[in-house]
């Protein structure tokens, strides 16, 4: 299954009838499964035009840490943020099998997240939706959810993190 299936088959998000309160997921939306330290995530592949190696990035000087620097896409340049250390976990280096998650074009902005542990595709199905206020929430993770062995895992929205200010003003 390629992406850009995944992506147009994940655009039935269920409306709640408050207008301030979170979206409930589409419980068979596809998601892609990540890890960074002990925690695990998912980002909804619609959010995702690819997923690539990493290629060498360019530093850019006087940036906060957490942003690595540029990478050509097909002739474009991105930014690109470990998202790890965004998430404010200790910084750890990079393998074979870290990977660049390119954030949709949809969302208008050349910006990647270098992720260390790719869990895989899966299905919202697999899990089940736990009950918590948006104030339980940390910062840029829309639900919480745990699967068959009880696991915790954390639903990204990757759209909070491109539009926060913290995340545009990459100078430090």
């Amino acid at each position: 299954m390629d992406i850009k299936e995944n992506q147009e088959g994940t655009h039935n998000i269920t409306e709640t009838k408050n207008a301030g309160a979170t979206e409930m997921p589409a419980m068979s939306a596809t998601v892609l499964g990540l890890s960074i330290g002990d925690d695990r995530y998912l980002v909804h592949m619609k959010e995702i035009s690819e997923v690539i190696q990493v290629p060498e990035i360019v530093p850019v000087p006087l940036t906060h840490s957490w942003f690595l620097g540029i990478i050509n896409v097909h002739g474009n340049l991105y930014g690109i943020t470990d998202l790890g250390a965004y998430l404010g976990a200790e910084p750890e280096p990079f393998g074979l099998k870290s990977r660049i998650l390119v954030v949709s074009s949809n969302y208008k902005i050349n910006s990647g997240f270098i992720v260390r542990n790719l869990l895989g595709i899966r299905n919202l199905s697999e899990f089940e939706l736990n009950q918590t206020s948006d104030a339980q929430l940390p910062n840029g993770v829309s639900h919480v959810y745990s699967d068959k062995e009880g696991r915790q895992w954390y639903e990204l929205d990757l759209r909070i993190f491109i539009r926060e200010k913290r995340f545009l003003e990459i100078a430090c």
